[in-house]
């Protein structure tokens, strides 16, 4: 290689060796920023809803105002079962390596006809997974309409309460908060909160997030 060509290649060298410096800082921050896993159905999947307008994008914009260094990501499926839910759940906390998982599942295992036994079953095992993997859990309540039967409905309603006590999590103690008696903040459905309620559901759980305020400012 005659003069020439070696000092060409040596500032070729010399530029690439630079751009991947400078890219470093990038990738590693990439890596490094801590996330929240949002594992839910329907109601955190924004069925019927304009995308970017539901609760889960509030956090994400509440977030960004903080300036905190924390990332969302939203692994919810409408029409999800605890049963999907923890068929999906070692590889999503092996992926994306969460530090809280906002677990928001069960209204489906209802309206489904599972037992309150199998709905507890599942969400116990999605909670020992996340807290072996180091993530901190906050369990979603939910609750059923009386006309499934008023015990089912009571059983259903009490199991997240007894779940958070037995496994030590934190509970946002009933998601629909401020809006299951006004069906001007409801789909046609009747089922799914509209785009006007998105914010009261992000307010519940924002909320119940406050054991983690200091977390969210830092990596």
């Amino acid at each position: 290689m005659n003069q020439t060509r070696w000092t060409t290649f040596l500032k070729r060298k010399y530029v690439l060796t630079g751009l991947f410096c400078l890219l470093i800082p990038f990738i590693t921050a990439a890596q490094t920023n801590p996330t929240i896993l949002v594992l839910g159905d329907s109601l955190s999947a924004e069925y019927g809803l304009n995308r970017g307008a539901g609760w889960v994008k509030l956090l994400e914009t509440q977030l960004q105002k903080d300036s905190s260094p924390w990332t969302v990501f939203n692994a919810s499926i409408s029409g999800e079962t605890s049963s999907g839910g923890l068929t999906r759940t070692q590889k999503l906390l092996d992926d994306k390596k969460p530090r809280i998982v906002l677990l928001e599942l069960g209204a489906n295992d209802a309206l489904r006809g599972l037992t309150i036994e199998q709905t507890q079953n599942n969400l116990k095992r999605i909670i020992e997974l996340s807290k072996q993997s180091g993530s901190k859990v906050l369990l979603f309540g939910m609750q059923i309409p009386p006309n499934y039967g008023k015990e089912y409905a009571q059983q259903f309603k009490d199991l997240y309460g007894q779940l958070a006590k037995q496994e030590h999590i934190q509970l946002l103690p009933f998601f629909f908060n401020g809006l299951a008696t006004n069906k001007e903040l409801f789909q046609t459905d009747n089922i799914h909160p509209n785009e006007k309620a998105q914010n009261i559901l992000f307010k519940n759980v924002w909320g119940a997030m406050a054991p983690y305020y200091s977390m969210l400012k830092s990596r």
